[in-house]
């Protein structure tokens, strides 16, 4: 099988979803006019999920199965599929929970013979709670204005890439990886194609808040210098505001001989300095984990084993 676009679906614990995951794929394959692999990655699941991989790619040579040796995360995953991806044309990104519809391959798939290079898909609602909704409307305007690239407003995983972006992203060697501000980088053309989004068919998001803080700053420390810029401007408002209490004083000392005394002054300044020194090795130290990370040269992920139908 020599497959035109190939779909790569990331899964951790999601033996509730996979039989109406796998039917919607079946169905896309079927209703396709063109060749569709399937690439279904296993996160280290502790449930059934490997094994239902594994019986779905053993019975069915549209899919294909790629288990890791342990839970890499998300990003790492679809990594894993990516490399494994043979795929022509096209590579499809979609999460294993149906939030994302499979169907609209043939629409991504229209857009990439019109000469994308990318389509992204454009969440125009989320399935979620106002507040989880608002804290992701204030991340995404967060990241626009630090990025030093353009990376799409509302904009996450699910897209089609072609197979020169996709090779481009599997040469990249970084450890912390953000695939939709890789995606950016490579540039060439590139569309944004707005959709509903739905919520999840069954069970619960397997992103935590820790996993999203995580990603949340992958994409701020990867593809912006603002934090460590924002060092330099705030030792410089710092000492300014020092400058102007110093005039302050000295001018009550030598005109109104009424200088504040005790211990309240001394206190408020050691706790401005010692904040502003903390979080200034905070923002470095996040610069120096991620180059520790990538020094040690260690590959992305382990592939326990890969399955297809013989």
């Amino acid at each position: 099988m020599n497959p035109k676009v190939s779909i790569v679906v990331p899964l951790y614990n999601e033996e509730q979803v996979f039989e109406k995951l796998i039917s919607r794929l079946k169905e896309v394959v079927r209703t396709s006019a063109f060749e569709i692999e399937i690439v279904l990655v296993d996160d280290g699941s502790r449930d059934t999920t490997a094994k239902l991989i594994e019986t779905t790619a053993e019975s069915d040579s549209h899919f294909t199965g790629v288990v890791l040796s342990r839970n890499h995360g998300h990003q790492l995953a679809v990594s894993a599929g990516l490399s494994v991806a043979k795929g022509t044309e096209a590579v499809m990104i979609i999460d294993g929970d149906l939030q994302d519809p499979p169907e609209l391959v043939l629409d991504f798939y229209s857009k990439l013979k019109e000469g994308y290079d990318v389509i992204y898909a454009i969440r125009k609602n989320r399935k979620e709670s106002p507040l989880k909704k608002f804290a992701y409307w204030c991340y995404y305007r967060l990241q626009q204005k630090v990025s030093n690239i353009k990376i799409p407003l509302d904009s996450g995983d699910f897209s089609m890439i072609s197979r020169r972006v996709a090779d481009y992203i599997n040469q990249m060697p970084e450890q912390s990886r953000y695939l939709r501000g890789m995606r950016s980088w490579v540039g060439f053309k590139q569309f944004g194609y707005a959709y509903n989004r739905d919520a999840r068919a069954t069970g619960e998001t397997k992103y935590s808040l820790k996993k999203l803080f995580s990603l949340a700053f992958d994409g701020i420390f990867n593809f912006s210098d603002f934090p460590v810029r924002f060092i330099t401007r705030l030792g410089i408002y710092t000492i300014v505001l020092s400058l102007v209490y110093i005039s302050y004083i000295l001018i009550r000392k030598f005109f109104f001989g009424d200088v504040p005394q005790g211990f309240t002054t001394l206190i408020i300044a050691i706790c401005l300095f010692s904040g502003v020194q903390l979080i200034s090795i905070g923002l470095i130290g996040e610069y120096v984990l991620r180059i520790y990370n990538q020094v040690r040269n260690r590959p992305l992920f382990v592939i326990d084993k890969i399955i297809s139908k013989k």
